[in-house]
């Protein structure tokens, strides 16, 4: 796929207000791996390759494992997540898919089990942040780059 247009050119204010929020999300205190696992979750469902390729690079980099890595997109049926962590993935799929019925009671009671009010509002910002990086990589036509 070719790029349609490179965004940060033609809106550098728009791509500053976005390393804003990235910049928010990273000084919230929520670990780094889990901001990863759900940025590549998000981006699973939103079918962004140019963010999938990012950020399993950078959970890499963080020492997430290779396994947790590619069950990712079935974490409902592995044991290498931890409950809060599972929270995490389900609010994820829940914000990311807000027409499927919202977030459900139950997702929110589990993710309250493990994160405080401050911190279930981080990740919803981090949910969103990713959403919105997906949508302007998407529409804009950027791509992961070719390995040959």
């Amino acid at each position: 796929m070719e790029a349609r247009m490179n965004y940060r050119k033609a809106n550098p204010q728009a791509f500053q207000a976005m390393l804003q929020l990235e910049k928010y999300v990273h000084e919230t205190g929520l670990d780094k791996k889990l901001i990863e696992l759900i940025k590549i979750r998000a981006s699973q469902i939103n079918g962004c390759a140019f963010c999938l390729d990012m950020h399993t690079k950078d959970a890499r980099k963080l020492g997430e494992t290779e396994q947790r890595i590619y069950l990712l997109s079935a974490w409902r049926e592995s044991a290498v997540y931890t409950e809060a962590e599972r929270a995490g993935l389900a609010l994820t799929e829940a914000v990311t898919v807000i027409t499927n019925g919202g977030v459900s009671d139950e997702v929110y009671k589990q993710v309250r089990e493990h994160f405080d009010e401050n911190q279930y509002v981080s990740l919803i910002m981090a949910i969103n942040t990713i959403n919105c990086w997906n949508r302007l990589a998407i529409s804009t036509g950027m791509s992961a780059p070719a390995i040959l």
